[in-house]
């Protein structure tokens, strides 16, 4: 099959975002995508200050049954769609991932790992857990989630297959380059890509914003690796779809022939975080 990741601009005009999502979801539909995952906060945007938010310019928060993500599913039809946005349960807001197609929602994920700013906007996530979907086990991260090797495992062990990975990463607020592909934060959001696919022989599919938003820029780098690390298929900074064809069950079989990472694991001996 055939798997897209989006590298696109979201904000806070709801119209636009959507009409963006309809045009990347057609766009991936063209290409023969079964599977499309688009950027953290595709609806209603990404904060616009990660030093200190505003309150008075949250992004939009919508309850996991919101008439919008009915929308997104009837656009997505029989393609399988993850896209982020800002959850609202109760007094609290979550960075939230819903994976859906036609038929409704397949699966959900809350950021579990908060960089200092968001934890004071969003509750963490308390979870990561594979779902089956018509393209393959599949399970979620977000953002900063990424970063911890535990939690692509947790999904890995679970059964996941494809871990999508959904962002909005901007290049470094304390040390700019003058160039992104430069930047400390654009190098690390690759390696973080390709070693969570890697050390866990699972296809990733990585999508972030572009674009730029009060003070930050982010990096796009769309792109879809393979079980051993190999970038199969990426965007660069620009925006776009990165798509791959490829056969995820064999592409696995095959990286887990010789060596194979999950069922070679010696949890007993590993320690647990203080």
């Amino acid at each position: 099959m055939r798997i897209a990741a989006a590298a696109a601009h979201f904000g806070r005009d709801l119209d636009y975002d959507l009409g963006r999502i309809g045009k990347l979801i057609a766009d991936a539909r063209a290409a023969g995508a079964g599977l499309l995952v688009l950027p953290d906060a595709a609806i209603g945007g990404y904060l616009a200050d990660l030093r200190h938010p505003d309150p008075a310019a949250l992004p939009p928060a919508f309850k996991p049954d919101d008439p919008i993500l009915d929308q997104v599913a009837a656009m997505a039809r029989e393609m399988v769609v993850c896209v982020g946005y800002c959850e609202a349960d109760g007094d609290l807001r979550y960075n939230a991932a819903v994976s859906l197609s036609g038929d409704g929602v397949l699966g959900r994920h809350r950021k579990v790992h908060l960089p200092a700013a968001e934890s004071t906007v969003y509750a963490p996530g308390d979870s990561f857990a594979a779902f089956d979907t018509p393209v393959g086990r599949l399970g979620m991260l977000i953002d900063y989630d990424k970063t911890f090797p535990e939690s692509a495992r947790t999904l890995a062990v679970d059964g996941a297959q494809i871990v999508a990975c959904l962002s909005a990463w901007p290049a470094s607020i304390t040390n700019q380059a003058p160039k992104l592909n430069q930047d400390r934060q654009s190098r690390l959001f690759d390696l973080y890509d390709c070693a969570r696919a890697a050390e866990n022989q699972v296809v990733v599919v990585s999508s972030n914003q572009t674009g730029a938003v009060g003070g930050m820029r982010f990096l796009g780098q769309a792109k879809v690796v393979g079980p051993g690390g190999n970038i199969l298929a990426r965007t660069w900074a620009k925006a776009g779809l990165a798509v791959a064809e490829l056969d995820v069950a064999a592409e696995i079989a095959a990286a887990r022939r010789v060596l194979n990472h999950l069922r070679e694991l010696r949890p007993a001996t590993y320690r647990s975080a203080p």
